[in-house]
């Protein structure tokens, strides 16, 4: 892997080629030229001013040369070729559709599907690469940061490990992307990178597993699709958790939203799930006579039916085996698996059995039914009631009677059919989710964990029109694409909306583009939330999909027609209206709509018809749960009634969220809430509205980490036999163009450039790389970067110290970055944090890694010279003693045969055992109590332990009750909320009525006057006919003339109305033209308007590009300068360093002639000293012939001879040493001079690589600092070294003069034998006290040294003990300090439900209230209903119209309905106010208990006190016994000490009798020469005399020798009185005072 370039300074240097081709290629201007089938590099042509038109340009196309005349909005700019397979796209020159996608083909092209995008990976499904993800591979991706890997999948999952370990916060990785375009894939790629890399405690997490988990998800999850062969049919989040040390602790997965109904039905040339086909094929034959597989029916209702070619039954079996295989692993026994088997042959079955209604609801084919009944191990009569005649219960009487009436309740219209697919859809469901938590039982673990990594993978963007199909797309495409709207809307918040933020926050200025607004228009157009909870009424507020779905579904004469109508009213474009983009148009087909997902990039056609079905609750599907957990088989009732306690499924939606880490129950506690609050906690049972709250439970979860994306792009998609198939072999394009104007190799991949458009522009990468070039996506708080980066300015740090605080963190960090000498556009201070251009920082990382290796490095050498020059000291005191061991066993060898050492060698042992026993047992009988004290502590500690553990199962326990009671209450308070507005919207409503009732009655009343007049004017008139004609005749003529005068007026209106129209008609015509030439001029100038707006974004990227060219142009000559200014000064180091080491030069070879010259004058000295050997030899010759001078006198007799004999031995033996000390000074010189030698040949070399040194600094002027370090240190040790050889030398030359000297000046003299006899005699009685007191002493002190190291021992495991036993208290106390917190929480909480209930029934009774004086209100409308009843008989009897009345009865009966609503609203809240204070006094309850345990662990608390007071009572005794041992042993030593002056005493005083027994031993030589035959008889007793005293002097001497390193431990006064008394008696001769 080669390493990504960082920043542009750090390019490697150009070869003049390069720069040449680069230099034509600015200079002719490539650019893009953009068409519908793709893009071609063409050459600007240029051209004279004025000669095109405006917004046109001249170019020429580089394939076939021919030149075009195209808008400037068809051209893009094209990068240099170097750019062509460019890593990073954010590293573009130009920024622009066109490069990204060409520089994405030829990536492609080269096998390199991988691209990072910015802080993105974008990644292009290959047909297969099954070497880029090895495990070598992973391998060379571990512990490397971003910045130094190429782009890979593992790269993902590495920063993100990267990011989890520095930071402690959880990650996240999202992949987003189409279906078939390798989502799953990737999946599995980061979890198996993970495993292996981070590794698990006891490798409890391997490959093999986490493939087993895979292949099993597979099987059950996935199916093949029209646009992918194995698409996955569910989401999921798969959760690592990883503990302290960076391994994976625990791992979960949850799933949601699975397409359960894929079972029962699916699109045409679609098959059910894989599971299906493996276990039809893949059955052996005891499995198949089991599951009754022998025989196959010929047709399902299901659609499941095996597969017929036979390479697809081989390849189906060995699936099977491979699943059977997994499970094995996964460590599913052979009974779960078995009972698996037994659901899925059951709904294999049930889909033979099929479903009809002759008469009633039941089965078309009984004998299939019978074996699906046996198979789930209940009764045909039992299964059938399940399915078909299911009876309400409970909740489901009260929702359905609430929802639908009274006469609704049941199945309603669900027909047979209908019913048996929610069964299988049902059982399915149960089981995919014991599948689920099967597999987390085999991932959990209880270690604890201390953050986590999720990976979240959901089903692609699915539209049919890729696969070339000709149909709407299903309710479950549509879910799994608002899915990815959702995921896609996250991008959009955290990559644009939360930058945005930040820099208006921070006050910093970004001219950025306009960043369109995110998906929100098409997620509400499915999930737009409505603010009346419990409303049925359509209303005009607008909602969602789903939620018209729910009401549709609710209302009696629901349709999809309506649901439609009400959804085009809410978000399609209103005529005339074009504001914004329009996401949700209408279909030429009936029951289609068009929805535009991705920015309106990838519109998709839905089919609707059969959606209102997705809403209803079918009994059938809630019944499968209590069929399997009923049924008559242990193997499947165990595995499901295990499961019914449990909280494994959220509503019947969310799978997998058992877990035994504390990260797993926190996520699951999470999902839980999005349940429990706000609107779910009403809504949650619907259908539909549990789409919207899993996907709110995902994002929710992703939301609270660091999220990391991954864009998976499809590459091309073509139809084949009926399917699908993701390609990315070779295919030619005919519209397609290479880069460079040459077609593409056949041997390349290709992409569909159409295709690969729109996915780019529905992800809009290019914004995001837009933001992310011109913006600052790298921050840092000021503190965080002083600490990080102050290691890169060690003056700093030096001057202010390593922990110096800091008053103004901005100016510090402002120094710091001053010092850096970072270019002043690479960074931006803000208010509380500094932000960073792309790849500035991860340029400081690196730095900062160099000068952290080399401060290690540093550390090191440091400490390995420490420990070398240890060793050498522990070397030499090594030496030292061997030395001295030799000398003593030497000496040890004279007195070996003495009667008195044999005597003391076997005494001493015989002292020694008694006391030795009685210690032995002492201490026993010590560690014997202490292990007792130590059982105690550690029962007492693992009671603690155990009721800790208790107590903190119960704390969890109440939490989770306390949380779901919480949930209860916020539940039913938003309920009442929503109950109250209803009713205020009733009473407005109420009082409208009562109005409009008002002033009907009061035009009723003014009818009835009317009428009442008609009536008498009626009976007049009659009256009058009856009575005078004439009377008559008159009123008809004032009536004829009336109705002329009526007639009159009505044509003169008629004509002024007529008039009045035409002209109003001609000036609608006038408005009408002035209104199509304004809309046409208003289009004209929106045309425009649109092209100066595209142009302007154009040149402003344009201009962007230049502008982040230039600087970072400038950022390279800041980086160039730098360098300069560095090599200058390395250049005048080097110089001075070069005059230094001249002068060192001279230094050396000044003090090599010295050292020369003292070698000369030691070889003198050596002669002189063979000089003086040659004299002693002569001197040796004249004392042998003078000893056959003596052998020839016969006057001598035999004692002289002997005396003679014997003085002849001890010249030669003295003649001997003397010789043996001149071989030592012979040696030691001979030593020296090859000392010099060697120092002379190291000086040599020493020069020579120096030279080479300096010649390796001409040649290579970038190490010349390193090079000149190693010199310089290497020069001052050699100096060193030389200097300590040369002192060395010196004083072995002056100790061996010291030695001639003392040589020459020592020899023996006769006269002073005689005066040092007494003396003599007193040091040997001295001695043999000394060595005797020496003896006991030493005893006495071993012992005392034994028991110190026994008392300090014990003094140390009583410390640990203490310190063990300091840690639990803490641990407990901290616990009880928690435990006291979650106490104080839960009352608090406790305090705040009881008042939440007091408003509660506050609220009730004021309902109440409110309640009696609607009765009230009834009673008196009642009263008015009798009073207009009877004025409605008396208008019944007249003539007037009845619609009125009917109408007002209708409201009345409305009126009536909505008090009985409000009635069973009222029961419903007495029926919460009782649950909410039985819940208090749980509450109670609970609180009593807690207190009890609380007062129980503080007496335990109170007992391990004592004890640790106890046990440090003795910890001071044994510091007191340690204390009076330590003061005997101070007091002993003193003894030595004196002893040892004594000694050192007698010492000397024995060296001066030496001395005068050799001046003795001269002066009886001369008087033997000098005297007569008279004198030889005194001679012969003197000699007698002389041969005692030298013999007790040799003894003296070799009894002193051997004593000598003793004499540290000798005993006290009584000792060495006895060894007084011992002398005296064995030496009488002795004086008194020497003894």
């Amino acid at each position: 892997h080669h390493l990504m370039p960082e920043l542009a300074s750090s390019t490697p240097v150009k070869t003049e080629e390069q720069i040449a081709a680069e230099q034509a290629w600015y200079g002719s201007e490539k650019v893009w030229l953009v068409h519908k089938d793709g893009f071609s590099l063409a050459t600007v042509v240029k051209t004279e001013t004025g000669s095109l038109p405006e917004g046109k340009v001249k170019i020429k196309l580089e394939h076939d040369g021919t030149v075009l005349d195209v808008d400037e909005d068809d051209v893009e700019k094209a990068n240099p070729p170097s750019f062509d397979r460019c890593e990073d796209l954010a590293a573009l020159l130009y920024l622009n559709e066109s490069s990204v996608m060409h520089s994405l083909r030829q990536r492609y092209g080269g096998n390199l599907i991988h691209t990072y995008a910015g802080p993105n990976m974008v990644i292009i499904n290959p047909v297969s690469a099954p070497s880029m993800y090895s495990e070598k591979v992973m391998h060379m991706f571990k512990g490397c940061r971003r910045e130094d890997t190429a782009p890979h999948i593992y790269a993902v999952a590495q920063s993100a490990y990267r990011n989890l370990l520095t930071t402690r916060q959880d990650q996240s990785i999202v992949l987003l992307g189409k279906s078939g375009s390798g989502k799953t894939t990737n999946c599995q790629h980061l979890v198996q990178y993970l495993v292996s890399i981070a590794g698990s405690t006891g490798k409890i997490f391997t490959a093999e597993k986490w493939q087993a988990v895979y292949t099993i998800l597979e099987a059950f999850g996935n199916s093949a699709t029209s646009i992918n062969n194995n698409a996955s049919r569910f989401s999921q989040i798969v959760s690592l958790d990883f503990d302290q040390a960076g391994q994976v602790a625990s791992a979960s997965i949850q799933t949601m939203l699975l397409e359960k109904l894929r079972v029962v039905k699916r699109p045409e040339t679609e098959s059910t799930f894989n599971v299906f086909y493996y276990m039809m094929a893949g059955a052996d034959s005891t499995l198949r006579t089991e599951l009754h597989f022998n025989h196959f029916a010929e047709n399902s209702a299901f659609g499941i039916v095996p597969q017929t070619k036979s390479e697809d039954k081989q390849k189906a079996s060995q699936q099977f085996t491979k699943l059977q295989a997994a499970m094995k692993v996964l460590g599913i026994s052979s009974d779960e698996q078995k009972a698996l088997w037994l659901i899925l042959g059951a709904i294999y079955h049930l889909g033979a059995a099929g479903a009809t209604k002759a008469g009633r609801k039941q089965f078309a084919r009984h004998e299939w039914a019978q074996k699906a009944a046996y198979l789930l191990g209940c009764t045909l009569e039992e299964l059938s009631s399940s399915i078909f005649k299911h009876q309400p219960k409970g909740t489901l009487q009260r929702s359905t009677s609430f929802r639908q009436g009274p006469d609704d309740v049941g199945t309603g219209d669900n027909s047979a059919l209908e019913c048996l697919e929610a069964m299988a859809a049902g059982l399915y469901s149960e089981l995919f989710t014991l599948v689920i938590s099967l597999v987390n039982r085999a991932l959990k673990s209880s270690q604890h964990s201390l953050c986590s990594l999720l990976i979240v993978d959901t089903p692609g963007f699915q539209n049919p029109k890729l696969a070339k199909r000709d149909r709407g797309a299903t309710f479950e495409e549509l879910c799994h694409n608002y899915t990815q709207e959702r995921l896609q809307t996250l991008f959009h918040e955290r990559t644009f909306v939360q930058e945005l933020e930040r820099y208006k926050e921070e006050n910093i200025e970004l001219a950025l583009d306009d960043i369109e607004s995110s998906t929100s228009l098409s997620v509400s157009a499915i999930d737009q939330t409505s603010t009346q909870v419990r409303t049925l009424a359509r209303t005009d507020e607008a909602r969602g999909l789903l939620w018209l779905m729910e009401e549709e579904a609710l209302q009696p004469g629901g349709s999809e027609e309506t649901l439609l109508e009400r959804l085009f009213r809410y978000y399609s474009p209103v005529d005339g209206e074009s504001k914004g983009p329009a996401l949700l148009l209408k279909s030429e087909k009936a029951h289609h709509f068009l929805l535009g997902h991705s920015h309106g990039t990838d519109w998709v056609e839905y089919d609707a018809r059969g959606w209102l079905s997705h809403a209803r609750q079918n009994p059938a599907s809630q019944n499968a749960a209590i069929l399997l957990q009923d049924s008559q088989k242990k193997n499947i009732s165990g595995l499901f009634m295990g499961r019914s306690g449990g909280a494994t499924v959220l509503s019947g939606s969310i799978a997998g969220l058992e877990g035994g880490s504390q990260l797993a129950l926190r996520r699951a506690t999470s999902m839980r809430k999005t349940f429990t609050t706000g609107v779910a906690a009403v809504k949650k049972k619907s259908l539909c509205i549990q789409i919207k709250l899993q996907v709110d439970a995902l994002i929710d979860t992703v939301r609270r980490s660091r999220v990391h994306f991954v864009h998976c792009l499809l590459p091309k998609a073509e139809t084949s036999a009926g399917h699908l198939k993701v390609l990315g072999g070779p295919s030619s394009r005919s519209g397609e163009i290479d880069a460079h104007g040459e077609s593409c190799d056949n041997g390349l991949m290709q992409l569909d450039v159409c295709l690969l458009r729109a996915q780019l522009r529905g992800s809009k990468l290019l914004d995001a790389l837009r933001i992310y070039r011109q913006g600052y996506p790298d921050h840092l708080v000021f503190s965080e970067f002083r600490r990080r980066f102050d290691v890169l300015t060690p003056h700093l740090t030096k001057k202010h110290g390593r922990n110096y605080i800091v008053t103004d963190e901005r100016r510090a960090v402002e120094e710091l970055l001053e010092s850096l000498e970072l270019e002043k556009s690479s960074y931006h201070m803000g208010l509380s944090r500094v932000f960073f251009r792309a790849g500035v920082l991860a340029k400081l990382e690196e730095n900062r890694d160099i000068q952290t290796r080399r401060n290690i490095t540093l550390f090191q050498a440091a400490c390995r010279g420490y420990l070398a020059r240890q060793a050498f000291k522990k070397r030499k005191i090594q030496d030292l003693a061997i030395r001295c061991i030799q000398k003593n066993i030497k000496k040890n060898r004279g007195v070996k045969g003495w009667p008195w050492w044999k005597l003391f060698t076997t005494v001493r042992p015989l002292i020694e055992v008694q006391l030795t026993e009685e210690q032995i047992r002492g201490k026993d009988e010590e560690i014997q109590q202490f292990k007792l004290k130590l059982e105690k502590v550690e029962k007492e500690r693992n009671e603690l332990r155990l009721n800790t553990d208790r107590l903190e199962s119960k704390i969890t326990e109440l939490s989770s009750e306390l949380a779901d009671e919480r949930n209860t209450g916020e539940s039913a308070s938003q309920l009442l909320e929503s109950e109250t507005s209803e009713r205020l919207r009733l009473e407005k409503d109420m009082k409208d009525l009562q109005a409009k009732f008002d002033a009907m009655k009061k035009q009723m009343e003014s009818m009835e006057m009317e009428v009442m007049e008609a009536r008498l004017i009626r009976a007049s008139e009659l009256n009058g006919e009856m009575d005078d004609d004439d009377t008559g005749g008159e009123w008809r003529l004032k009536y004829e003339r009336a109705i002329r005068e009526i007639e009159f007026t009505k044509k003169r209106l008629q004509q002024e109305f007529d008039d009045k129209l035409e002209v109003e008609q001609q000036n609608k015509r006038q408005l009408e033209r002035k209104l199509t030439d304004l809309q046409a001029d208003n289009e004209e100038v929106q045309r425009v308007a649109q092209q100066l707006k595209k142009k302007c974004q154009r040149l402003t990227a344009e201009l962007q590009d230049t502008k982040l060219h230039l600087e970072g142009q400038q950022s390279r000559n800041h980086d160039l300068e730098k360098k300069q200014r560095k090599f200058d000064s390395e250049q005048t180091q080097a110089q001075e360093e070069v005059q230094r080491e001249k002068s060192q030069r001279e230094k050396l070879s000044r003090e090599k002639d010295m050292l020369t010259g003292e070698v000369f004058s030691l070889r003198q000295q050596l002669e002189d000293k063979d000089l003086e050997i040659c004299a002693v030899n002569l001197k040796l010759e004249q004392m042998e012939a003078e000893l056959q001078d003596l052998n020839s006198q016969e006057s001598k007799d035999e004692a002289s001879l002997a005396k003679v004999k014997k003085q002849i031995r001890d010249l030669e033996a003295k003649v001997k040493d003397q010789e043996e000390e001149l071989d030592e000074q012979a040696g030691t010189i001979q030593m020296l001079e090859q000392q010099l030698k060697q120092m002379e040949v190291q000086l040599e070399e020493e020069y020579e690589e120096k030279q080479k040194v300096l010649r390796e600094r001409r040649d290579l002027e970038a190490k010349l600092m390193s090079a000149q370090d190693q010199v310089s240190h290497r020069d001052v040790e050699t100096e060193k070294r030389l200097r300590k050889d040369l002192k060395r030398t010196k004083a072995l030359l002056a100790d061996a003069q010291l030695m001639l000297d003392h040589l020459k000046n020592n020899a023996p003299s006769k006269r002073e034998i005689a005066q040092l006899k007494n003396q003599l005699e007193e040091s040997e009685f001295t001695c043999a006290a000394s060595v005797k007191a020496r003896k006991s002493m030493e005893v006495e002190i071993e012992d005392l040294h034994v028991q110190m190291d026994d008392i300090s021992k014990s003094k140390q495991t009583l410390e640990e003990q203490l310190s063990r036993l300091q840690r639990e208290k803490n641990d407990l106390q901290s616990r009880m300090e928690e435990d006291q917190e979650d106490l104080n929480e839960l009352m608090k909480k406790h305090k705040a439900a009881v008042a939440q209930s007091t408003q509660n029934l506050a609220q009730i009774s004021d309902l109440q209230a409110q309640l009696e004086e609607a009765m009230k209100e009834k009673q008196d409308v009642q009263e008015k209903l009798t009073a207009l009843q009877s004025q409605l008989e008396f208008q019944e009897q007249s003539m007037v119209d009845k619609s009125l009345v009917s109408r007002q009865e209708a409201k009345i009966r409305e009126l009536e309905t909505k008090m009985e609503f409000e009635k069973t609203q009222v029961k419903r809240l007495e029926s919460l106010v009782a649950r909410l204070k039985e819940n208090l006094e749980k509450l109670t309850e609970e609180r009593d208990q807690r207190s009890a345990s609380e007062n129980r662990e503080k007496e335990q608390n109170k007992r391990l006190l004592r004890q640790i007071r106890d046990i440090k009572e003795e910890m001071a005794e044994l510091a007191k016994k340690e204390a009076e041992a330590s003061r005997k042993k101070h007091e002993l030593e003193m003894d030595i000490e004196s002893l040892e002056a004594a000694n050192q005493s007698l010492q000397a005083d024995l060296k001066l009798a030496f001395k005068r027994i050799g001046d003795l031993q001269a002066a009886i030589e001369d008087e033997m020469e000098s005297d007569d035959n008279e004198d030889l008889i005194n001679s012969e007793g003197a000699s007698d005399t002389d041969s005692e005293v030298e013999d007790r002097v040799d003894g003296v001497k070799s009894w002193l020798s051997k004593n000598k390193g003793s004499a540290k431990n000798l005993s006290d006064d009584g000792s060495l009185k006895s060894s007084r008394s011992v002398l005296q008696r064995h030496f009488p001769l002795l004086p008194h005072r020497m003894v």
